[in-house]
């Protein structure tokens, strides 16, 4: 079973997201931040990560860089999810690793459709 990080402060956008990716036969972890999703990376790294970007603590994109930095941390596909959806901020998500980008409100059918792209549905 294809292993999913939901990375959000927003509870209920983690148990949405959680919600669809179970259905599409993802086993899921979350966290509430970056620093969290890092330590959670660190035990286990998933093979997608689901990746807000204004959190507390750490932001998306730091732990997003930080991430790529890691043993083993090349390996998971990320996709942003966010509602920053300026060219500066996608260029900078694709420039520190990440593989897609979907915008916040999103429903199973986009989420499907990015995981489709990015090869892992």
């Amino acid at each position: 079973m294809t292993s999913c990080l939901i990375v959000d402060d927003s509870k209920v956008v983690r148990m949405v997201a959680r919600r669809i990716l179970q259905d599409l036969n993802f086993s899921c972890r979350e966290a509430e931040d970056g620093q969290v999703a890092l330590d959670t990376c660190l035990e286990e790294m998933p093979d997608v990560v689901l990746l807000d970007w204004n959190m507390p603590v750490m932001s998306g994109i730091d732990f997003l860089r930080e991430l790529r930095k890691t043993a083993g941390g090349e390996k998971p596909v990320v996709v942003f999810c966010t509602t920053e959806n300026d060219m500066a901020h996608i260029r900078e998500a694709i420039s520190a690793g990440a593989n897609e980008y979907i915008m916040k409100p999103f429903d199973r059918a986009i989420i499907e459709a990015k995981f489709s792209q990015v090869g892992v549905l």
